[in-house]
Formats: structure tokens, C-alpha cells, sequence
């Protein structure tokens, strides 16, 4: 007995350690976020999904930003009912306009306002982040948990868009609790089954890109079903590797007299599985649009871009709102424009197949890129974790593939679910019962930590040390990487307490008003480069994009100093 409550007594002591990890964790992840969302100006969409989610609780519109759902709008909304920003009802600008119109011409604070619009998105980024434990703790336990989780509470990029009131973050976590009460479904269908489509219906209606997920999250319903029916009461047990036996009906004739109408039940019951799954997926859609507008008025926007073959009878076919059709309408048009790309020092006009795995390469942490290959390594090889294969791993690379075909080479946040879905995977490494394995997991964590802490609080810009870390990416990378205007505020803050009453010259990439944060400055390429004086500071992503005027300018320029790692200051003569 007294062994009995030693044993008892270490377990409840075990908890408590987990408990207070996952809490030291989270802690340092809301840190990091709060700090970010409150010290940077608004980045270049933020203002657009801003404006849009007022327009949403206010006065109940879809009028705005339709090339998105609403969900990841009224996500942002929440803050805004907090903020109580003030938007005249009357305002009919486009919605670049709106945002501009919101945050520096109606009166409102914009640290405030964008303060509150970024708040949801942390709180849920942090929910995520115990979707990511839960998730690797069903498949290896605690300590694999944690390892997960600091991965995910670690990431330069999680933490850089989920404090930012963007839909990236909010669509890859729904994508991956999805993912997750599929699996779960393996045991209790009725239940999570339902639960996945709310799921994988919130993704859907956060980011149109989630939709190449959709058939792969159907395909493991069925998977999920078939594993449930084989588990029926009175099979016998059999070790195919998952976490409990899985069973399959005895070799007694009373028993198995019709393996294929067995087989063919088990199929029907995975088909019913999955058309519950998107019934419901699509019923959370339509609930999206109807919780802004109960009455779904709508007025398709007489310049939608036409589309044809594939493409229009995928958007005839789909049974979801005229909004949400006319909103993919607009994504086509954008894929079939052509964008600039910038990569390891090369401006190039379209895009590239390999842009993203090497901007990922750039922006990973190599501690986290080991454990991912460590975690992908023993996933496959060890036979107890195979079946999680198809859940970890086919809806990452089938969206990446998706990806990686688009045509806006414009940063890592196109496949955000890398590192949220990897996270998950690394956890697997503890498995591998080897001390070595134990330090090197251990070690590999740590460095994350190191170069993710180093880094705080310019996420945004983060390279790796291979790459020369933030101070260099701005060299290989642009856009959304290391420039998304994120730094105008830091740069009124360096000019005033540095260079007070110097001639100012900009040229910002952003959606900020630089007036509104102090800055008194004029655009050096309207004037005579003869002109041009003193202090140019320039966005590093129009010095990746400079044409020639700009480049003559910088070619007469010393750098002094650098803002945030993603605007950098000149002295002309």
C-alpha cells in the first residue's frame, strides 16, 4: 500500500510539472504577442479586415473584402465591440479605403483600435496551441506534448501573424482541430465527427485556400469510420500500432461468414461519415454569413473577374453562399495575375514552384526544422504512429502543393499550416527510447527557445542563423517575410529621440498614414534627386523593389541606422 501511494503521489506530481509547463509556455507565447500587437503599426491588410469587421457589427454588410469569409472578420469583430471605434455609416470608399478611413480620418485612436483588433486572434492562437497538446498527447503522451507545444509556442512565425488581426493563423488551427476530431473520431464517431465539420467548416470560412483540404479531411472520416467499425464490440484485439489494439473480427466462422459485406458496411458507414462531415462544414459556412447579414443581401460587384473551364464549374457547383462564390471569382483573378517576387537577392516577375519551401528554409528555426524531420522520421518508421500518418501529413503537403502552384510569392504566411501541423509531428520524436534521443529532443528545444527569445520582439523579419537571422533577411526575402509596414511607429519613435529636427525623406511600403505617427516627411522620388538631403529612410521591400530613381538615391546614400529590421535609414549629403 504504502508503494501503491508513492506511485500515486509522483503521479499527481508529474501533473502538476505538466500543468505548470504548459502554463510557462502559453505565458511567454501571450507575451510575446501582446508585446508585438502593441508596439507595431498596422501592416498592410490589417486595416482592410479592420474596417470590414466594423462594417460587419455595425451595420451587418458583406459589402466589403468578399474574397474572404467572414469568419476570420468576425473573429477581429469581437475586439472591435470592445474598441467601439466610431465609422460614419455614409463612408462608400473601396475597402483599402475603408481601413484608412477607420483607423486616421474618423477620429479614432489607432493604437487602440488596432490593439482590440488583434487581441481575438492571440486568444485564439493561444487556444490552438492547446489543440496542438491535446493533439500529440493522444499519440505520445505528455512529455511529446510539451514538445509540441514549445515548438509551436517558439515559432517566430505563429507568434508574428497570431498577434497580428490576420486570417492565417485562425485558418491553419482550424484546419489542424479539424485534423484532430477526425482522429479522435477513430473512437467516438457521433461525436466528433459532427465536431470536425464545425471545424473544418470555420477553416473553410476563415480562408478560401483551406478548400484543396476539404476532399483529404473527408478521406480520413472514412479512414476514421473504418478503424471505428473494426473496433466493434466482440472483435478480438489486434496490434496494428495505434495507441489501443485495434480489432478485427475472429477467424470463427459464427462470426466472420461475409468479410466482403463486412467490408462493404464499413465503407458505407465511412461515405455517411464523411457527407455528415461537409453537411455540417457547409452549414457552418452559410451560419458565418448569416451571422453577419440574417437577411444575406448581396449585389455581385459588376468587375468580378470572369472564369471558365474547371475553375467556374467548381464555383457553379459549390453549395455555398453567392458571396463566398463571387469572393473565389475574385482569388482567380488574383491568381492570374501577374506579381513581383523576391528571392536570395533576385527580382523576378511571376512566381516560382520552389519560392516557398525556401522562404520556409529561410524562416524556420534549425532546431525546429530538425525535429521536424526527426518527428516525420519516427512517425513513419514506428509502427504504433503510422496510422497518423494520412492525418499529420497528407493535408500539410496537399496545401503546400496548392501553394506552391499559386501565383503570389509574397511570404511564408501562404502555408502557415507548416509549422502548426509540424509541430505536431516533432512531438513524435520522443518516442525513440534512447537517452541520446531524450538530450538531443531536449537541446533541439532549447535552441528554438534561444533564437526565437533573441529575436523578440521583431518576429516578423526572423531568419534563421544560417541565413545571418533578422538583421539579413531583408537580403533573401521581402514582403510579408520582413517588410509588411509593420515598423512605421518604431520609426517615429528612432527619428525623434535620435535625429530630432533633421530633414526626413520616406518611402514606406504599408497602409499606415506617417503623419498620423509624427512623421513629417516627403517622398524623394517626386523631386529633383539633386533635392534630396539628409536623413531617406526607406521600407527594405522597396529597396528589394527599387527601380532606378530609387536605386540612384541609394547609391548616394550611407546606411545609419535600421528600424525593426524592415526599414532602413540613409544619410544623403
Amino acid at each position: 500500500m504504502p508503494s501503491t501511494g508513492r506511485r500515486e503521489g509522483l503521479r499527481r506530481h508529474r501533473r502538476a510539472l505538466f500543468a505548470v509547463a504548459v502554463i510557462l509556455l502559453l505565458a511567454q507565447m501571450t507575451v510575446a504577442m501582446v508585446t508585438t500587437a502593441v508596439e507595431q503599426t498596422p501592416t498592410i491588410d490589417e486595416p482592410v479586415y479592420a474596417g470590414t469587421a466594423v462594417v460587419y457589427v455595425q451595420q451587418h454588410s458583406l459589402r466589403y473584402n468578399p474574397e474572404h469569409p467572414p469568419l476570420g472578420k468576425l473573429i477581429i469583430g469581437a475586439g472591435m465591440l470592445f474598441a467601439r471605434p466610431h465609422l460614419d455609416p455614409a463612408f462608400r470608399g473601396d475597402q483599402t479605403e475603408l481601413g484608412r478611413h477607420l483607423l486616421y480620418e474618423s477620429g479614432n485612436d489607432p493604437w487602440r483600435v488596432m490593439l482590440w483588433a488583434r487581441l481575438p486572434v492571440i486568444v485564439l492562437t493561444l487556444l490552438f496551441g492547446l489543440v496542438v497538446l491535446a493533439f500529440t498527447r493522444d499519440l505520445v503522451g505528455r512529455v511529446g506534448a510539451l514538445v509540441a507545444l514549445a515548438l509551436y509556442a517558439f515559432s517566430p512565425d505563429v507568434i508574428a501573424h497570431g498577434s497580428l488581426a490576420t486570417l492565417d493563423v485562425p485558418a491553419s488551427g482550424f484546419l489542424l482541430t479539424s485534423v484532430w476530431l477526425v482522429w479522435r473520431a477513430r473512437r467516438r464517431p457521433r461525436l466528433y465527427v459532427p465536431l470536425a465539420g464545425v471545424a473544418l467548416g470555420a477553416a473553410v470560412a476563415t480562408k478560401m485556400s483551406t478548400l484543396p483540404a476539404v476532399p483529404v479531411l473527408l478521406l480520413l472520416a472514412v479512414l476514421s469510420l473504418r478503424y471505428a467499425g473494426r473496433a466493434a464490440p466482440g472483435a478480438a484485439p489486434v496490434d496494428d500500432g495505434t495507441e489501443a489494439a485495434e480489432v478485427r473480427p475472429p477467424r470463427s466462422a459464427a462470426v466472420a461468414p461475409d468479410r466482403a459485406g463486412g467490408a462493404l458496411r464499413l465503407l458505407g458507414a465511412g461515405a455517411a461519415a464523411a457527407a455528415v462531415m461537409a453537411l455540417v462544414a457547409v452549414a457552418t459556412v452559410w451560419a458565418t454569413y448569416l451571422a453577419v447579414d440574417p437577411r444575406l443581401r448581396w449585389t455581385s460587384p459588376p468587375d468580378l473577374p470572369a472564369v471558365h473551364g474547371l475553375r467556374a464549374l467548381l464555383v457553379d457547383l459549390l453549395p455555398l453562399p453567392q458571396p463566398y462564390r463571387d469572393g473565389m471569382r475574385v482569388q482567380f483573378g488574383f491568381e492570374d495575375t501577374v506579381w513581383q517576387g523576391f528571392l536570395f537577392g533576385r527580382l523576378y516577375r511571376g512566381s516560382l514552384w520552389y519560392y516557398l519551401p525556401a522562404a520556409l528554409l529561410v524562416k524556420t528555426p534549425l532546431g525546429m526544422a530538425a525535429l521536424w524531420a526527426a518527428g516525420t522520421t519516427v512517425l513513419t518508421a514506428v509502427r504504433r504512429l503510422r496510422p497518423a500518418v494520412p492525418y499529420l501529413l497528407l493535408p500539410p503537403a496537399v496545401l503546400l502543393v496548392a501553394a506552391m502552384n499559386g501565383s503570389r510569392d509574397l511570404g511564408v504566411r501562404y502555408a502557415l499550416f507548416v509549422p502548426v501541423f509540424l509541430a505536431v509531428v516533432a512531438g513524435c520524436a520522443v518516442v525513440v527510447r534512447r537517452r541520446w534521443a531524450g538530450i538531443g529532443a531536449a537541446a533541439l528545444v532549447l535552441f528554438v527557445a534561444v533564437s526565437s527569445l533573441l529575436t523578440f520582439p521583431y518576429y516578423l523579419p526572423y531568419a534563421n542563423e544560417a541565413f545571418g537571422g533578422p538583421a539579413e533577411t531583408r537580403l533573401r526575402l521581402h514582403d510579408s517575410n520582413v517588410d509588411w509596414g509593420q515598423d512605421l511607429g518604431r520609426l517615429a519613435d528612432r527619428l525623434r529621440q535620435e535625429h530630432p529636427h533633421e530633414k526626413v525623406w520616406l518611402v514606406y511600403k504599408g497602409a499606415g498614414v506617417p503623419a498620423a505617427y509624427g512623421i513629417d516627411a516627403a517622398d524623394p522620388r517626386t523631386v529633383p534627386p539633386e533635392r534630396v538631403h539628409g536623413l531617406l529612410a526607406v521600407s527594405d521591400t522597396a529597396i528589394a523593389k527599387a527601380d532606378a530613381r530609387l536605386k540612384a538615391l541609394l547609391a548616394g546614400s550611407r546606411p545609419v541606422d535600421d528600424v525593426g529590421h524592415s526599414i532602413t535609414v540613409f544619410r544623403r549629403p
